[in-house]
């Protein structure tokens, strides 16, 4: 058996080991077979603190930790006192306080998690931190539950072709993903409006033309367009969804010139004949369907590596 991932904190994927990730895939395809989950003797309280707009990962999260028996303490982020100005270390100090043991968030800050998981001299907050999202920085879940459903379609990741197409710069899935697939050996490609790219990621891939990409590559991982992240951007202003799919999304035609076993994946949510052709988005060759679904799965992963970590609910 692949021994449990045990960590204190799940903010990022850049520090974990390929056998960690490779562990954390195992026991998410595990959970999904249906075996079974930890069994606690002790309560785990956790809260969902969401800053930021979320269907999938919200709701997910929340399945997830019904399914490990955790139990969730509800969080209005809208009616927390962080409207009146308290910061999110000491609302995650109050949580503490209260009998809470674990903290998913999202926030629209790069790297909020850093004061939570080092507090300073004379700071005394001890809670588990699991990241749903910072800014544009990293989203480890989504990328998990992506390397899933990549392992569970091909059974590997070695040589594999991954092209990652879209808003590059803004997206925290592409650079989660980029990183992570590069480690697990799969050739990286990137594509989209080059405005929207930054050459600082040619280290871990090429940059390539939508139309030299479609017939060649194994799995096609689209971006949705961050318009609430372009502030500021020219680009912002000139941008036609029509025209950026007629360049870059995936229409009928390029769906056609896919090989036959190619993944099209896609964090969500989509927009409709912009990344992609909306009559597509439940084609034979979309994964969006089955990566919501291993993002249950993933997630469970992810939180029980927490509570193992922590020592909590009194797993051994």
């Amino acid at each position: 058996m692949t021994e449990l991932v045990q960590l204190p904190h799940f903010v990022s994927v850049e520090k974990l080991t390929v056998d960690q990730i490779n562990a954390l895939i195992d026991r998410a395809e595990y959970f999904k077979q249906g075996g079974a989950t930890p069994t606690l003797t002790q309560p785990v309280y956790v809260t969902n603190m969401f800053f930021e707009n979320s269907t999938r990962t919200h709701t997910s999260f929340a399945m997830a930790e019904k399914k490990l028996g955790l139990t969730e303490i509800p969080f209005d982020a809208a009616h927390s006192s962080m409207s009146k100005g308290e910061t999110l270390y000491d609302t995650c100090l109050v949580m503490n306080a209260l009998g809470v043991d674990l903290s998913v968030i999202r926030a629209s800050e790069n790297a909020y998690y850093g004061p939570l998981i080092n507090p300073g001299a004379g700071q005394h907050l001890n809670l588990g931190i699991v990241n749903a999202g910072d800014g544009s920085g990293q989203h480890p879940s989504q990328s998990l539950l992506d390397m899933m459903t990549i392992h569970e379609h091909f059974g590997r990741f070695n040589g594999l072709k991954v092209a990652i197409v879209g808003d590059i710069t803004n997206s925290r899935v592409a650079r989660s993903n980029m990183e992570i697939l590069t480690r697990l050996g799969a050739e990286v490609y990137f594509s989209g409006p080059d405005y929207w790219y930054d050459h600082r990621f040619d280290q871990y891939g090429k940059y390539l033309p939508v139309d030299e990409l479609v017939d060649q590559v194994d799995v096609l991982m689209l971006l949705r367009v961050q318009h609430e992240r372009h502030a500021g951007d020219a680009n912002e202003s000139s941008f036609d969804a029509a025209k950026y799919h007629q360049q870059y999304g995936i229409n009928h035609d390029r769906y056609a010139r896919l090989k036959d076993d190619c993944l099209i994946m896609h964090p969500g949510p989509i927009n409709h004949d912009v990344e992609l052709a909306g009559d597509l988005v439940e084609a034979p060759k979309s994964a969006f369907f089955k990566q919501m679904q291993n993002g249950v799965f993933m997630r469970m992963a992810m939180l029980e590596a927490v509570v193992r970590g922590r020592h909590l609910g009194g797993l051994q």
